[in-house]
């Protein structure tokens, strides 16, 4: 070969490669995203300065925060997922030179947004995070000069208060003291969600004013807020101590409670109460025939208050008046309660702590021949297994939850529903198990001139504090303390005079812990058309199904699953739509045991209706079946629900990156059902991208992808 040609093919070659890297577009400096704040609401401004169009933008935010709210311009509609996106979208994209602006409310103050935009085929074409910019207003001083300051509002970004001492105690007295809040205007100060006073900021918009932790707040950490009359707040998380330099008295009464007059079967009871410091108490149980059957032993801290552990009202316990004697050496109080049977659903706990890597097991008994729905949640309240059985005619109930080492320790709830009869049973992982506080409605949907029934359940004979946000998530009313009966129960009135039509929430709280309900007001039949949806058209046995559509603002809609048989496996008579006529409903699941076929989901609200059929495929022709779903984030991280069914004795599970790297190794043992939901905690070094799970017992191999953003 000459050097003339050799000359010609490099010639070529330079050629072909710089064609070739003119045709590959490059997105990454054409997308300009900038946003504005203002304390929790954020203003995003998307400018498009490339060819191609941008048909979905994509926002979140870190495993701290949570959207509240968002808004949109004409012709963008905006949908919050179950892991916190929101995704916006639009039949008319946002071409080169054009922006668009998008509004949100975040819980609190963030740090920065997440941002991903995807052409009209979901192709993703750049991503990112903006960090806000604080909002200013222009406004004149007396001179008629134009300055600058921060905002015109009560409470900004800008605003500090602190707590003297840094360190306060139960029952005693602190100084709070802050600047920047909004000039001459009148505040409430709260501990986590009970006010405790009042206060007015100077011309400066500075404060210093004095204000007592009440004596029964608990010894632990708590939040501290300032909150003006629109419902913005600041706050700080403390540490409250216990009582300092209190002389206790001698004498305190002795007392027990936490045993009400008519106990269950499978009742969990945590029995409490007061006594002469330093001191210990014995409570002695007997039968109703007089024996003995239990002795437990507590010791009296310095503050006069003493505690046993949880006892939990065996299954086989017989019926009848039993009685107890507790006795701290000197004094002693008798007490009765009577065991009867009027509950239906009657579920206990094997044991009531197991320790992580343990499964946690469940049995009792309920209605024979009927199906009962059976609700996992964690501490933080998080549903994290959900699944319809049907029981046969000897009515046993027998229910298993694998952990591993790295699940979160702390009180389990299962909820049991079999037609019209709820019951939560309580287990502790790594700890003994506490009763928190919940919240229930007598109905989901109320007419304007009723009076809703609210039953809020906790530890027995504490207060709790119960407050109703309206439709435009701003507090309705002060808020309302109640009183817990012996048996942990306490209800409430409210009237719902004067409530406007919407979708109000109910927030009840005892310190940290807090329970949300959502109720309706005033909703009618809908008048328009009913489109609904689901989010895929193939399902397995027990997968969740979030049902989305529109129909009219405000209307009340009947929702029901049907099996390929016709049979309806479950019905929700009182879902709404929102003020926006949107259709959320997640209460729907396919049974473990489900058929395959053709199922159904029907709405129905009048004389309006529509349905969409839905694939099951059934365990038993599909061999193993594993399907990764994606779960809120929370303080402890990212995380997903792994559920395998089809599988048998020890399973093992692997995770590879799509390089080929191992992210996790796990072997857990499958329930008797030949299940596995199992909660996966993403390890924080993970990169976002795709992964592969594999999934194997001793007889059948199973693999799938899942994405990790």
């Amino acid at each position: 070969m000459n050097k003339s040609s050799m000359r010609g093919i490099i010639l070529s070659v330079t050629i072909l490669l710089s064609i070739t890297f003119i045709v590959i577009p490059s997105y990454a400096q054409e997308i300009d995203v900038s946003s504005i704040a203002l304390e929790e609401t954020t203003i995003l401004e998307l400018k498009n300065e490339q060819d191609q169009d941008i048909n979905t933008f994509r926002i979140w935010v870190g495993s701290d925060y949570s959207f509240k709210s968002f808004k949109t311009e004409k012709g963008w509609v905006g949908e919050k997922t179950p892991q916190g996106v929101i995704v916006f979208t639009s039949s008319e994209p946002i071409k080169k030179g054009e922006s668009v602006k998008f509004g949100v409310k975040t819980d609190k103050v963030s740090s920065g947004i997440n941002w991903k935009a995807l052409d009209g085929k979901d192709k993703q074409i750049d991503t990112g995070k903006v960090l806000p910019k604080e909002l200013s207003k222009v406004v004149k001083n007396p001179d008629n000069v134009q300055i600058e300051e921060n905002s015109g509002f009560s409470i900004s970004a800008e605003s500090i208060f602190r707590i003297v001492p840094e360190k306060p105690n139960v029952g005693s007295s602190i100084r709070v003291t802050g600047d920047k809040f909004g000039a001459s205007q009148e505040f409430d100060f709260y501990i986590d969600a009970k006010k405790i006073g009042s206060f007015v900021t100077d011309k400066d918009g500075h404060f210093m004013t004095s204000m007592k932790i009440p004596e029964d707040q608990k010894a632990d950490r708590a939040d501290f807020i300032i909150k003006d009359k629109e419902g913005e707040e600041k706050k700080i998380s403390i540490r409250i101590g216990e009582i300092e330099n209190r002389i206790p008295e001698e004498n305190i009464k002795l007392t027990i409670e936490g045993i009400p007059n008519i106990v269950h079967r499978g009742d969990l009871l945590e029995i409490f109460g007061t006594g002469s410091p330093g001191k210990g108490v014995s409570l002695t149980i007997n039968s109703p025939d007089g024996e003995v059957i239990r002795t437990r032993t507590a010791e009296i801290d310095s503050k006069g208050n003493w505690e046993i552990e949880p006892l939990i009202v065996p299954l086989d316990r017989p019926f009848g008046k039993y009685t107890g004697v507790l006795s701290d050496g000197k004094t002693n109080k008798s007490i009765s309660w009577t065991i009867e049977s009027d509950k239906v659903i009657i579920i206990t706990p094997t044991s009531l702590k197991f320790e992580p890597g343990e499964t946690i097991k469940f049995n009792g008994t309920a209605l024979p021949n009927k199906s009962i729905e059976l609700t996992l949640e964690d501490p933080l309240g998080k549903e994290i297994f959900s699944d319809i059985i049907e029981i046969d005619e000897s009515g046993i109930v027998e229910f298993e939850y694998p952990t591993l080492q790295s699940t979160a320790e702390g009180t389990y709830t299962l909820i049991a529903t079999q037609e019209k009869n709820k019951e939560f049973i309580f287990v502790g992982l790594g700890e003994l198990p506490k009763i928190p506080v919940n919240i229930e409605f007598d109905k989901s949907s109320y007419k304007s001139t009723e009076t809703a029934i609210i039953t809020v359940t906790g530890k027995a004979s504490e207060v709790v504090s119960l407050l109703i946000i309206d439709p435009s998530d701003k507090p309705k009313g002060d808020v309302i303390s109640i009183q817990l009966q012996p048996d942990g129960r306490g209800s409430y009135s409210l009237d719902l005079n004067g409530f406007a039509s919407g979708v109000y929430s109910a927030v009840v709280s005892k310190g940290s812990a807090k329970s949300t309900e959502i109720f309706a007001v005033g909703l009618q039949v809908g008048s328009g058309e009913i489109d609904i949806n689901t989010t895929k058209t193939e399902y397995h046995p027990g997968d969740s199904i979030l049902v989305l559509g529109e129909t009219s603002p405000n209307a009340i809609l009947t929702i029901s699953l049907i099996d390929p048989e016709g049979k309806e496996v479950k019905i929700v008579e009182e879902s709404f739509s929102d003020k926006n006529g949107r259709i959320s409903e997640e209460k729907f699941r396919i049974p473990s045991d489900a058929k395959t076929g053709i199922w159904t989901i029907h709405a129905k609200s009048g004389s309006n209706f529509d349905t969409v059929e839905l694939d099951v495929r059934a365990v038993l022709e599909e061999g193993i079946i594993v399907s990764v779903l994606d779960n809120p984030d929370t303080y402890l991280g990212k995380s997903k629900t792994i559920q395998i069914f089809g599988v048998t004795q020890t399973v093992a599970i692997e995770i590879i990156s799509s390089e080929g790297v191992e992210i996790d190794n796990l072997s857990i043992p499958a329930s008797k059902a030949g299940e596995i939901n199992l909660p996966w905690f993403v390890p924080a070094e993970t990169e976002p991208g795709t992964y592969t799970i594999k999934v194997s017992d001793a007889f059948n191999f199973a693999e799938t992808t899942f994405e990790i953003n």
